[in-house]
């Protein structure tokens, strides 16, 4: 299967601080993917790096066989950051629109897209409410449906639970599932170690910056829940 996402040695440099080093990974089409650590551990510097915010010192970086300092590498790529937020006087219909029209959807296909991610994410009857009077699980939700207009190929999903209540958990487990089997790929930065179980099939767990263990959950996991197995590794 093709790589969607490589890491080879890369290294990222805060002055005299490493949040990453000689950091490798690779994840494959159609993989839901987990990488996992406590607070500091390089997750974020990762995903920024892959994105292009944030430059890194040494390595190489690569999503959907390109450099990511090759701005089409993204251009098939749909990211939701921990803390989704927008306009508050824009309408939920209106935020998906704005994400339609940033991907380059063609103008006929921007509200049948934005109807069916609403619907899909099970806020349709919310369309025209304001942002300023949605809950932080709407707002999620609406990030989660933005991520969907555009036929992505890579969903990069930072804390994608932030916000839900348990139904909505068990929705989004559902759909992430769902999403992986029509062959889309899947990566999660989450602490949500429960909801990761349920759905991933693959994980990495990083540490001050270092990759500690890569490999398909069941095999790594044996008799042990993902949680005890997290912290064995890096509870101490």
């Amino acid at each position: 299967m093709t790589n969607i996402i490589e890491a080879n040695d890369v290294t990222k440099l805060y002055g005299k601080n490493t949040a990453l080093k000689n950091f490798s990974l690779t994840i494959k089409e159609g993989e839901c993917f987990a990488l996992l650590g406590k607070n500091g551990a390089g997750k974020t510097t990762f995903v920024k790096s892959l994105l292009g915010l944030i430059h890194f010192n040494e390595g190489e970086l690569k999503l959907l066989g390109k450099s990511v300092g090759d701005k089409s590498s993204r251009m098939s790529v749909s990211y939701l950051p921990e803390k989704f937020s927008f306009y508050p006087y824009y309408t939920l219909g209106a935020v998906c629109e704005f994400y339609a029209k940033l991907k380059g959807v063609d103008s006929s296909d921007i509200k049948p897209q934005v109807g069916a991610a609403l619907e899909r994410l099970g806020i349709s009857d919310l369309m025209n409410k304001k942002v300023k009077e949605c809950s932080k699980g709407q707002l999620q939700r609406t990030g989660l449906a933005a991520t969907l207009i555009g036929d992505p190929k890579l969903f990069i999903l930072d804390e994608p639970y932030s916000g839900l209540d348990p139904i909505a958990i068990k929705e989004l487990q559902d759909l992430l599932s769902s999403l992986a089997a029509e062959g889309k790929t899947i990566f999660i930065n989450s602490h949500g170690l429960d909801s990761v179980e349920k759905v991933c099939k693959n994980i990495a767990i990083l540490d001050k910056g270092e990759l500690v263990v890569q490999g398909e959950m069941k095999s790594l996991l044996g008799e042990k829940n993902l949680l005890d197995f997290f912290y064995e590794k890096v509870g101490q």
